[in-house]
């Protein structure tokens, strides 16, 4: 019997008939909860020109705003997030909301660049309340319809992510970037409040302390050559796909004298691609996720090789053409190949996908905190050229990974 079985023996799964049903209002309330959380981790990114200026610090500090918010959210998921399989997730999601509204408040009124890295780092641990919901969501639902459940909160994650960077961007222009904190705070409260009333308890499903659970996911880890290639893979997208947000608003700002506006308004271009992301699963069904992670991965080198051409064009309006091109092809190609990467990682433990998932995530967001430091280096050292070529090389190095996984 393996490491993994004997742990799974202390398990103890509630009985069927004590789930909780999904009603259409809770489903809505969690699917707008996961897109209100997660977007907290992204409300950086086309501010930081204005933010660096505010401060009175330079680029290479500013850009520490979203790499300790990205890797707060990874440390988050891979020590937290197992902990919804442990006690009721209800308790941990009001938990992590009522602290992710503290620490974006904090951030809000940051006096100075210290003060608002430290309060990022701890937004990201918090944020991570998205990797409960999902989980509440899949539990809440019958059986028939968890995937239409599940998509369905992932959408409203999705569009979080998405726009965020058009809200701060907006924000940040008019009435500058501590109210894009202080209204993220507030709104997190309400939905906070909503979740109270709201949502039911959940009964543990493991008896596992803390320390078993964490020793499962390594088990995994070791078990798996295909959950070590999909965690490589994403994280090695995520990594230019961060760089490439990151720094898109102090190119902007630099080169084409635009302000966060217009840097939170090309996450629409990013909303167009990678909502044809779901489509990306229909054909993973029928052709097999692995062909869709390759496809995927080189979807966004071709994408991010294209940024080369920026310096050769001869008007602003084709440079901005050229980036809203890259920006939708990018997004597609690394959203099709996380839903690719899930359907794989889900399918090799039925008994296990929380900690599957978090393993998976841990990876991806691993690599966006590195995206977003070597964004901000490389963008020091040899300008946009640089960023471009560094998403390009990430994002051949995971497509090689899944062609050796072949």
């Amino acid at each position: 019997m393996s490491s993994i079985q004997k742990l799974n023996i202390t398990s103890g799964q509630p009985a069927a008939g004590t789930a909780p049903s999904l009603s259409t209002r809770t489903l809505l309330l969690l699917a707008a909860a996961a897109g209100c959380s997660v977007a907290s981790i992204y409300y950086s990114q086309p501010m930081l020109g204005t933010l660096a200026g505010e401060l009175h610090t330079g680029e290479g500090a500013a850009g520490l705003v979203p790499t300790l918010t990205q890797l707060g959210y990874a440390l988050g998921i891979l020590l937290l997030a197992p902990l919804g399989d442990r006690y009721d997730r209800r308790r941990i999601i009001l938990a992590k909301v009522g602290l992710l509204a503290a620490t974006l408040l904090a951030s809000g009124l940051a006096p100075g660049i210290a003060a608002l890295l430290a309060a990022s780092l701890a937004v990201g641990l918090a944020a991570t309340v998205t990797q409960d919901l999902v989980p509440a969501a899949a539990t809440l639902a019958p059986a028939a319809e968890r995937g239409r459940v599940v998509g369905t909160v992932m959408t409203g994650l999705l569009l979080g992510i998405l726009l965020s960077r058009v809200v701060s961007g907006l924000v940040a222009q008019w009435l500058g970037w501590r109210m894009v904190y202080l209204g993220a705070a507030a709104a997190v409260l309400l939905i906070g409040l909503a979740l109270w009333r709201g949502l039911p308890r959940f009964a543990p499903t493991t008896r596992l302390g803390y320390r078993a659970l964490m020793a499962t996911m390594l088990a995994l880890l070791r078990r798996h050559p295909a959950l070590r290639r999909a965690a490589l893979a994403q994280g090695l997208l995520a990594i230019g796909f961060s760089a490439f947000w990151s720094m898109l608003a102090v190119m902007l700002h630099q080169q084409l004298q635009l302000g966060s506006a217009a840097a939170g308004a090309f996450g629409l271009a990013g909303a167009a691609g990678a909502l044809a992301a779901p489509l990306a699963g229909r054909l993973a069904d029928r052709r097999g996720p692995e062909i869709i992670t390759r496809l995927g991965a080189a979807v966004a080198a071709l994408s991010f090789a294209l940024l080369a051409l920026d310096g050769w064009l001869p008007t602003d309006h084709a440079r901005l053409a050229l980036l809203l091109a890259c920006a939708v092809g990018l997004d597609f190609g690394v959203q099709a190949a996380l839903v690719a990467h899930q359907t794989i990682v889900y399918g090799l433990d039925p008994d296990a996908r929380s900690r599957l998932n978090a393993i998976l995530f841990t990876g991806m967001f691993a690599g966006m905190s590195a995206g977003a430091a070597l964004g901000g280096l490389i963008m020091g050292l040899w300008g946009w050229i640089g960023v471009a070529a560094l998403a390009t090389l990430t994002s051949l190095a995971a497509l090689l990974v899944r062609l050796q996984g072949r």
